[in-house]
């Protein structure tokens, strides 16, 4: 590329860099755009997460507000200064303005990578970048209903938009139909799969003596852990000993510590909160399993593939275009006598496990990232042409 031509201004708008889907789609992303094309910056509407300080040297990164790690660990100081904070995120969510105080630059292309930035990104007071929009949600589920009105009216305002799986755009096109979606394409999230492969090498974790699977989510109820406590505490009384250790953490821990106090199987079902690198554990357990009542296209799934582990996930989402049943992985509804049946199998069955872990071997090569950052390489050199 010739010094003449001039680097393409992009910027990803995103919420926090929590531990994620999302955010780990962001970073692999500002990692493998090419940096001789392209001058990346990130805008973080809070400076929160475990992965807030994963970005590269060469990306610019500035946020609105401070995130929680930066403020007083005094709770009373700490809920004024939430509220604060709070009051700061209205005003410049009513007026862009203020970013672009922060910002000052514009830019070519503006990147939503996912719906909580959609309305940011669109309402930018730079109305000649082209928008781009990324989506990963699946719209039946009933968390998302209060939000499509909103998504309803900006994903037309998009000058391209893009599926995370298959999956999540057919079910989009199916429930709105008569939806005006801009340019758009299927495009899955990458693995970066040495980096992976080395992660799992960095410790070996003590794990019990008995079968034990491995889930890494965070804690929601769509996760589908309440159901999943429910299957393991009939296996342990039915006889068939194993251990669950469950990798995340969020809004509905209490609840589900509270569960496994109720049923008795507070040592064998163990929650390690949120760990930055959950890999050892998915390496070093017997397998993985994800209980979820609704994903997009779970990066966790093509991990845990990679790293050879039989799994047992939900057919929903993106899943099923990743695990072929009783093939590479165990497909099962989202309903406790599966979940039960399902891990069963896996404890008294110890042909299917052999099959399933030679059907792993050659797993990596459907997992082509360089296809994956030329795709989107190539949506940002043609919006900024035009």
């Amino acid at each position: 590329m010739s010094h003449t031509t001039k680097k393409i201004k992009v910027l990803f708008r995103h919420r926090f860099m929590e531990m994620g889907g999302v955010e780990k789609v962001i970073l692999s992303m500002v990692n493998n755009l090419d940096p001789e094309k392209f001058d990346i910056t990130v805008c973080l509407t809070m400076n929160q997460g475990e992965l807030r300080d994963e970005f590269p040297s060469h990306i610019r990164k500035v946020y609105l507000v401070d995130g929680k790690e930066d403020m007083s660990q005094n709770s009373f100081i700490q809920k004024i200064q939430l509220a604060q904070r709070k009051l700061k995120l209205i005003k410049a969510e009513k007026d862009p303005k203020i970013a672009d105080r922060i910002l000052k630059e514009k830019y070519d292309v503006e990147i939503a990578p996912s719906y909580s930035t959609f309305a940011m990104t669109l309402n930018s007071s730079n109305k000649n970048s082209k928008k781009i929009g990324w989506f990963h949600s699946d719209v039946t589920v009933p968390k998302f209903k209060p939000l499509i009105p909103l998504v309803m009216e900006y994903i037309p305002r998009f000058d391209y938009f893009i599926f995370g799986s298959q999956q999540t755009r057919d079910i989009f096109v199916k429930t709105f139909p008569d939806l005006k979606l801009p340019e758009n394409q299927v495009i899955l999230n990458a693995i970066p799969i040495e980096e992976l492969k080395s992660k799992a090498l960095e410790f070996t974790p003590e794990l019990p003596k008995v079968p034990t699977f491995v889930s890494v989510a965070r804690l929601h109820s769509r996760k589908g852990f309440h159901k999943l406590m429910e299957a393991h505490a009939r296996l342990i009384q039915d006889g068939f000993n194993h251990h669950i250790t469950v990798i995340g953490d969020g809004e509905e821990r209490e609840r589900l510590k509270q569960q496994a106090k109720n049923l008795n199987v507070t040592g064998s079902f163990e929650f390690l909160g949120s760990l930055t690198n959950p890999y050892p554990y998915v390496k070093n357990a017997d397998f993985f399993i994800l209980p979820s009542e609704s994903e997009g296209w779970p990066l966790i799934i093509a991990d845990t593939l990679i790293l050879q582990k039989p799994i047992i996930a939900t057919n929903v989402g993106g899943i099923p275009e990743m695990i072929t049943h009783k093939k590479n992985g165990y497909l099962i509804n989202y309903e406790v006598d599966d979940m039960y049946e399902a891990m069963k199998e896996f404890l008294t069955n110890p042909e299917l496990v052999s099959d399933i872990k030679e059907n792993l071997v050659n797993i990596e090569d459907q997992f082509d990232n360089q296809k994956i950052f030329d795709a989107v390489e190539n949506i940002i050199l043609k919006l900024a042409q035009q």
